[in-house]
C-alpha cells in the first residue's frame, strides 16, 4: 500500500507540476500572473479536461495550508504602529469598500438568482474582496506603489485582508449545518472566536516570543523555519480543533508576532512554503471547477463578471473622490481592484461546507471570480490614455530633489550604532537588521527597534524592503562578505547604493570588483586621529602633521590597489612606514647637513 502511495504521488506531481510551468510561464508572459496560469492548469489536469490526476478534494485539504501561512504574512505586515500610521485609509477607506460593495454585490447576487438572503450574502461578500496575489505586483511592477491612489489601494487590500477573518465568522454563523446534529450553533462559534483569539493573543505574548528568542540564541536557521511553521500549524490547529477557520489562527499568529525583531526573519523562512502551497491551492481550485456547470450557462457567467467589474469600479471610484482622490485615480484604483479575489473560493468552499449554497453555485461563482481577474491587466491596458493625468505645465516648477532616502543597515553593534543613528538624525528612514538577541533587546530599551534576521540573505533583504531602499549599509562585524554575494545582492537590489564595513585589508581585497560604493575599513579613521592627537601631544607642527597624514594615507591608497590587483598581501610592502626606513631616511638627511 505504501508504495502504491508513493508512485501515486509521484504521477500526480509530475502532471501538476509540469503543467502548472508551462501555463503559469505563458500567463506571466501574456503580463496575466501567476494565479490564472495556476487555476487553468489544475483546470487542464483536473479530471473534466484530461483527467490526469485525480482526488481534488484531498489536495485541496492539503494545500489549504497555503493559505494559512498567507494569513500569517498577511498579519506580520499588521503591527500596531503600521496601522495607526494608515488608519484612515485601511478603517476608513477600507471599511467602506468591503461594506458597501459587499452590500450591493449581494444585492445584485440575490436579484441575479433568487437565492436565499443567507446564500447571497455568502456569494457577494467574498466578490467584494480583490485579489492582492494579482494587484500588488501590478502596482509594483509599474513602479506605482508609492503613489496616491496606488497607497490607497494597498490601504484598501490591507482592510481586505483583515476583514476576511470576520467574513470567514459571518458565513460560519449563517452555516445551517443540519447533517452535523452536534454541531455549534452560529452564535456559539462566534464566542468560540472571541476566546480562541484571547487565548491565542496571551499564548503569543508568554509563549511565542520567548520561544523564538531562544531559538534565535541558538543561532541555527533551520531551527528557525521549523519553528515558524510549528507556530503557523499549531495556531491553525487550535482554531480548527474548535470548529473554526485554521486561517483564522494563522493570521492571528502572524498578528502576535508583528511587532517582534524576529518578523523580517519569519517572513523570508515561510514565504518559500506559501508560495509552494499556495499554488497547489489554485491548482485544486481549478480541478473543482465544475466545467460543465459553466458550459451550460456561460451568459450568467460574462453577465455576473461584467456586473462585478462595474460595480466595484464604480464605487471605488467614487470612494476614491471623497477620499480626496483626482478623478483619474480614483478611476484607476477601481479598476486595478475591480476583479473578484482568491480568498473568494476560500469563502465560497466555506460557504458549500455550511450548506448555504449548492456546489454548482460555488463553481459558477468561481468562473465569474477568474474571469474577471483575466480582465484586470487588458482593462488596465485598454484604459491607460483615460486614466493618464494631463502632462502638468513645468513652468516656475524647480527640478525635484532628493530630501532623503531609505537605508537598510545590517549589523547593530559598535560600528552600526554609530552609522544608523547619524542617518536617523538627518531624518532618513533607516530599518534595522542583526542577528544578536541579547543586542537587540538592549537596543529596544534605548528606544531602537532592531529585527533579527541575517541581513545578508538576499530573501530576508527584500522582506525588509530592499527593493525600494536608497541605501544597503553593511556594518557587522567580520569579513562575511566577498565580490560573488555582492554581486547577488546588486543583482537584487540594483537601484540601492551599497556600502560594507571592511574588516581589514583582507576583507578589502575580496571585495575586488563587487559593485559597491565603497569599503570602509572600521579601524582605519580612528587610527589615524589617534596617530594625530599623538603627534600633538609632543609638540609636531600641525602643517607637518597634515603633510604625514596625507603621505601615510597616499601610500596606504597605492599599497592597497596593488594588493587587490595582485591578491597578494605583501605586495606594495615598500610604502610601509618602518623604523628601518626612518633611520635611513635620517641618515639622509645628516649627509645633506
Amino acid at each position: 500500500m505504501e508504495d502504491h502511495a508513493e508512485v501515486s504521488i509521484l504521477h500526480d506531481a509530475v502532471p501538476l507540476l509540469g503543467f502548472a510551468l508551462i501555463f503559469v510561464l505563458i500567463f506571466r508572459r501574456l503580463g496575466l500572473g501567476a494565479t490564472l496560469g495556476f487555476l487553468v492548469a489544475g483546470a487542464v489536469v483536473g479530471p473534466q479536461v484530461l483527467g490526469l490526476v485525480g482526488d481534488a478534494e484531498g489536495k485541496l485539504g492539503i494545500a489549504e495550508l497555503g493559505i494559512a501561512l498567507l494569513l500569517f504574512l498577511v498579519g506580520l505586515e499588521l503591527s500596531p504602529s503600521r496601522l495607526w500610521r494608515m488608519k484612515r485609509d485601511i478603517f476608513g477607506l477600507g471599511l467602506l469598500q468591503v461594506t458597501i460593495c459587499g452590500i450591493a454585490l449581494a444585492a445584485i447576487v440575490w436579484t441575479a438568482t433568487q437565492f436565499s438572503l443567507g446564500a447571497a450574502l455568502a456569494l457577494g461578500l467574498p466578490l467584494a474582496l480583490s485579489s492582492t496575489a494579482q494587484v500588488l505586483p501590478m502596482l509594483q511592477s509599474a513602479g506605482r506603489l508609492r503613489t496616491d491612489f496606488g497607497e490607497r489601494a494597498f490601504a484598501i487590500l490591507l482592510f481586505q485582508d483583515l476583514s476576511l477573518v470576520p467574513l470567514i465568522t459571518i458565513v460560519a454563523a449563517m452555516s445551517r449545518n443540519p447533517a452535523d446534529v452536534g454541531g455549534p450553533p452560529g452564535w456559539l462559534l462566534g464566542l468560540y472566536t472571541v476566546a480562541a483569539i484571547v487565548g491565542l493573543v496571551l499564548a503569543g505574548r508568554y509563549l511565542l516570543r520567548p520561544f523564538f528568542r531562544l531559538i534565535g540564541n541558538l543561532g541555527e536557521r533551520e531551527m528557525f523555519v521549523f519553528a515558524g511553521l510549528f507556530a503557523v500549524i499549531a495556531s491553525a490547529a487550535v482554531m480548527e480543533s474548535l470548529g473554526l477557520s485554521a486561517a483564522l489562527g494563522a493570521f492571528i499568529a502572524g498578528v502576535m508576532l508583528a511587532d517582534s525583531p524576529y518578523r523580517h526573519e519569519l517572513e523570508a523562512d515561510v514565504e518559500p512554503f506559501r508560495a509552494i502551497l499556495l499554488g497547489l491551492f489554485f491548482l485544486a481550485v481549478g480541478m473543482t471547477l465544475d466545467l460543465g456547470a459553466i458550459a451550460e450557462r456561460p451568459f450568467f457567467v460574462a453577465a455576473m463578471a461584467a456586473a462585478l467589474i462595474a460595480t466595484k469600479t464604480a464605487l471605488i471610484m467614487g470612494l476614491g473622490v471623497l477620499f480626496g482622490l483626482k478623478p483619474r485615480q480614483a478611476f484607476a484604483m477601481g479598476l486595478i481592484l475591480s476583479q473578484g479575489g482568491e480568498f473568494g473560493f476560500v469563502l465560497f468552499a466555506q460557504a458549500q461546507a455550511g450548506l448555504l449554497i449548492e456546489s454548482e453555485a460555488a463553481s459558477l461563482f468561481g468562473a465569474i471570480v477568474t474571469v474577471s481577474m483575466a480582465t484586470t491587466p487588458f482593462l488596465m491596458m485598454l484604459t491607460k490614455r483615460l486614466r493618464a493625468d494631463p502632462a502638468p505645465s513645468t513652468d516656475g516648477v524647480e527640478e525635484p530633489r532628493q530630501d532623503g532616502s531609505n537605508a537598510i543597515v545590517v549589523g547593530y553593534g559598535r560600528f552600526g550604532q554609530t552609522v544608523a543613528q547619524m542617518l536617523i538624525g538627518q531624518g532618513i528612514p533607516v530599518t534595522i537588521v542583526d542577528t544578536d538577541v541579547e543586542m537587540i533587546q538592549t537596543a529596544g530599551d534605548f528606544g531602537m527597534k532592531v529585527y533579527y534576521g541575517d541581513g545578508t540573505r538576499i530573501d530576508l533583504l527584500r522582506q525588509a524592503g530592499a527593493e525600494h531602499a536608497e541605501l544597503l549599509l553593511f556594518c557587522q562585524d567580520g569579513d562575511g562578505l566577498d565580490t560573488e554575494r555582492l554581486e547577488g545582492i546588486h543583482h537584487s537590489f540594483p537601484d540601492a547604493t551599497i556600502f560594507v564595513r571592511a574588516y581589514d585589508r583582507r576583507s578589502v581585497m575580496k571585495m575586488k570588483g563587487a559593485p559597491i560604493a565603497g569599503a570602509v575599513r572600521e579601524l582605519l579613521e580612528s587610527a589615524i586621529v589617534m596617530a594625530r592627537r599623538a603627534m600633538q601631544a609632543v609638540g609636531v607642527d600641525e602643517t607637518q602633521i597634515g603633510k604625514t597624514e596625507a603621505e601615510y594615507r597616499q601610500r596606504d591608497y597605492e599599497r592597497l590597489k596593488v594588493q587587490r590587483e595582485t591578491g597578494d598581501l605583501r605586495a606594495g610592502i615598500d610604502g610601509i612606514f618602518t623604523q628601518a626606513g626612518q633611520a635611513a631616511a635620517a641618515g639622509t638627511d645628516l649627509e645633506k647637513q
